[in-house]
């Protein structure tokens, strides 16, 4: 296990402060909303400043909104290992303190939101799963917290989807993991980012996703195939004006992501993912929600449902919310998805709900399907 330098991370977020968020032109609205589990549904032209986690409103903390519990049944250690791209992926490995190191235990690798980091759910999930036992590996993924990858923020579906790969990689290596008992849950875009992984990765034997976004879809066709084809076109011309730009040396622009303010013109999304990631419920300092708008159009190659089918006969279970927005990604993997599989939708629960509030998160039905189905 190696941990990385934190003179390096520093100097990483560094260059991110100042980030300058690109406007949308009225034809890019309904693509923009639905970019990167954290939306932003209006135009706007002023910079993106970093979150940071002090002077902030508390949020809404109700059902047990608990994102940075912690657990006294439960040590973790920082780890850092490398991709099939050698790009180096840190993350935190939560161990149950009465895990029996002498034998192999059943393992699992948490994925975080889009835009997000592992401190934003994925350290909750990865908690709760050790404290029922399972060695948990959450991840940053690429490009994102203190994984590696230049430009920060970068949209690369498939180095997130390696990276799921790589933590089982680091996950086989421990001598207290049993090398066929490893699972994988993701959160949000990490939903789409796992399936895509075990659709080629037959070492990740039960996936579970929660809230899950299809990143690709949603992209391709707004929430509710809301999207037109000449949205879509506006979209790929902005990001393709935006590479001209940053290859003669202009200014990196961000788009989509959660918004920095909230005035009365703010829809239900934005409010309800500002009521994670800019109040003190969710907020992680040193991160913004925001992609590169440059990188942003690789979605539009991004088809995770194609051929989910062939995961099978490995599990899946599908946990989603009956009020969340992002419903109809889970319904849909579910329909196309090979047997076995489970569809749990939650009472009362919204898309955001499932990150943190732990009176709605089915966490016993996490263990019972992973200790099923990681025997």
């Amino acid at each position: 296990m190696n941990t990385k330098s934190d003179a390096a991370y520093a100097r990483r977020n560094v260059t991110r402060r100042g980030l300058k968020l690109a406007g949308a032109s009225a034809a890019l609205v309904s693509v923009l909303a639905a970019t990167g589990c954290t939306p932003s549904e209006r135009d706007t032209t002023s910079s993106a400043p970093v979150a940071q986690s002090t002077n902030l409103p508390a949020g809404d903390t109700s059902n047990g909104a608990d994102n940075f519990y912690t657990s006294d049944r439960v040590t973790v250690e920082k780890v850092t290992f490398k991709n099939q791209y050698q790009m180096n992926v840190t993350g935190n490995l939560f161990v149950p303190k009465d895990i029996d190191r002498n034998v192999t235990n059943p393992a699992m690798v948490v994925g975080h939101p889009m835009g997000a980091v592992k401190e934003q759910s994925a350290n909750l999930y990865a908690t709760k799963m050790a404290e029922q036992g399972f060695v948990a590996l959450s991840l940053d993924l690429s490009f994102w917290g203190e994984s590696d990858g230049e430009p920060r923020n970068a949209v690369a579906p498939d180095i997130y989807a390696e990276d799921f790969s790589a933590g089982v990689d680091f996950l086989r290596t421990q001598s207290f993991v049993d090398r066929e008992r490893i699972g994988a849950i993701g959160v949000c875009g990490s939903g789409s980012f796992v399936i895509s992984a075990a659709k080629i990765d037959p070492r990740i034997k039960a996936v579970a996703t929660v809230s899950m976004y299809d990143m690709g879809g949603v992209n391709r066709n707004g929430l509710g195939h809301s999207v037109t084809p000449d949205q879509r076109q506006a979209a790929l011309a902005q990001a393709a004006a935006q590479r001209d730009v940053e290859f003669t040396g202009g200014e990196t622009e961000y788009t989509s992501g959660t918004p920095e303010e909230l005035n009365d013109q703010s829809t239900a999304i934005e409010r309800e993912f500002y009521d994670f990631y800019r109040t003190s419920r969710g907020n992680s300092p040193d991160t913004t929600t925001h992609p590169t708008l440059s990188s942003n159009s690789k979605f539009m190659n991004f088809y995770p449902f194609a051929d989910i089918d062939t995961i099978s006969p490995r599990p899946m279970l599908f946990i989603t919310g009956d009020q969340a927005h992002s419903r109809e990604f889970s319904e849909e993997a579910y329909r196309l998805a090979g047997e076995p599989k489970e569809l749990v939708t939650v009472p009362g629960a919204g898309h955001v709900d499932l990150y943190d509030r732990v009176d709605l998160i089915p966490f016993d039905k996490l263990t019972s399907f992973f200790r099923t189905n990681l025997n």
